[in-house]
């Protein structure tokens, strides 16, 4: 699956002054998530490379010209599964209850920022491999989102340098890593989240939620 050059729906940004995205038609927006949600299953069951167009467009039930307006490829419907995860996780943490949301400890909204982001990892891995490694992750506009809000929070605590420190933070959460822990060293999903809960607990000075 090709790196993303571009993405299907907007993402989420923290930085002020970005255009409104421009609202679906009703009609649009249905088919887009009955494909997006027939895809999703097909992907489940085996690689996006080896699903076709016809059988996407089959399982959505919607014509093929109606898939190719907006799709060239099973790649790039992929990706665009992928950003509704993102924009879900971001939702939360601009608006959602806390600890993910506004109204917690830098320490206990970091803890719970790794728990959310682990749980993305672990249930959409095949997609995130195929658009987020390598360089390709530090183009996307999620990561420029998780990091402004890594950098608020480690801000929040007072950690000298937050700058400096951002990535840093987020760098456990590159999806090679994550692969390498699960199905390498073969760690479980609450094994790796407890070792970033672990981490968060100390990077923001204070107490988080366990996994």
């Amino acid at each position: 699956m090709p790196a993303r050059a571009g993405r299907e729906l907007p993402v989420l940004d923290l930085e002020p002054g970005r255009p409104a995205p421009v609202r679906e038609r009703a009609d649009a927006a249905r088919n887009r998530m009955r494909v997006l949600k027939a895809a999703e299953q097909l992907f489940a069951t085996r690689d996006a490379r080896h699903v076709t167009m016809d059988e996407i467009a089959k399982a959505a039930g919607v014509g093929r010209a109606t898939l190719y307006r907006r799709y060239p490829d099973p790649a790039s419907i992929a990706t665009a599964l992928l950003d509704e995860h993102e924009r879900q996780v971001q939702g939360h943490i601009l608006n959602g209850p806390p600890p993910l949301g506004p109204g917690a400890s830098p320490a206990d909204r970091l803890a719970a920022f790794y728990i959310a982001m682990t749980d993305l990892l672990e249930r959409h891995l095949h997609l995130v491999l195929g658009a987020e490694t390598g360089s390709a992750r530090f183009g996307t506009g999620a990561y420029r989102f998780w990091r402004a809000h890594v950098r608020m929070l480690l801000t929040e605590a007072r950690v000298p340098d937050p700058e400096g420190k951002a990535d840093a933070v987020l760098a456990p959460l590159a999806p090679e890593v994550y692969q390498f822990q699960r199905h390498t060293l073969g760690l479980s999903q609450a094994r790796v989240t407890e070792g970033l809960v672990w981490s968060a607990r100390r990077l923001g000075g204070g107490d988080a939620p366990e996994p």
